[in-house]
């Protein structure tokens, strides 16, 4: 087989090959790691969380709230400290604007904001640092365009579905703390695609 044809096949099984560099997102946890990559259709999500990222705001934070069948909920700076109470009410003074678009859904792996109810926030305005990625095999496509879908899980979605199965209270709280960690990792969009299998 010449190298024209092969080529012709690459091209038409994985396109063209992407140009640029992307920042892969890992969340370290004791269950292992949980790989995004966050979405250019919502620039102001993405730039927001990989800031928040890489000034280590979300390190020493757990996933305080998880619900088997739906997803689990991360991205508060009060569960740093040792009042349970607090968990959940937490993040940085400010909001992110939503950045609803129709084609990011809630699909199993996708990582969406949390923000404040719809009678307190009709703008549907996202939680500064509050995230949630859903774990439902089938999604969740209920809450589709009222909760800004920003980035989906490339590696690592059987850790998202371990973490959702543990123990928890009745507040949904784990009730053993499921710490993170992040880094970032700057790949070119054609690495990511050839290791993550991940097509742009």
């Amino acid at each position: 087989m010449n190298l024209s044809i092969i080529t012709l096949m690459l091209a038409f099984f994985f396109g063209e090959s992407p140009k640029g560099k992307d920042q892969v997102v890992i969340i370290h946890t004791n269950f292992g790691d949980i790989s995004l990559l966050l979405f250019d259709k919502t620039p102001k999500h993405k730039a927001n969380f990989l800031k928040l990222a890489k000034e280590g705001f979300y390190d020493g934070t757990t996933f305080h709230r998880i619900i088997d069948g739906f997803m689990i909920q991360g991205g508060d700076p009060n569960t740093k400290d040792d009042d349970k109470s607090n968990d959940g009410l937490g993040g940085p003074d400010y909001s992110v604007p939503a950045e609803l678009v129709k084609e990011l859904t809630h699909r199993q792996g996708a990582i969406a904001a949390a923000r404040e109810p719809d009678r307190s926030n009709p703008e549907k305005a996202s939680s500064g640092s509050q995230f949630f990625i859903v774990e439902n095999k089938d999604g969740y496509h209920s809450l589709d365009g009222n909760y800004t879908v920003f980035g989906e899980v490339i590696k690592g979605i059987e850790v998202v579905e371990k973490i959702a199965e543990q123990k928890k209270d009745r507040r949904n709280k784990p009730l053993e703390d499921i710490k993170i960690t992040i880094t970032i990792k700057k790949m070119s969009k054609k690495k990511i695609q050839k290791e993550y299998a991940y097509s742009y």
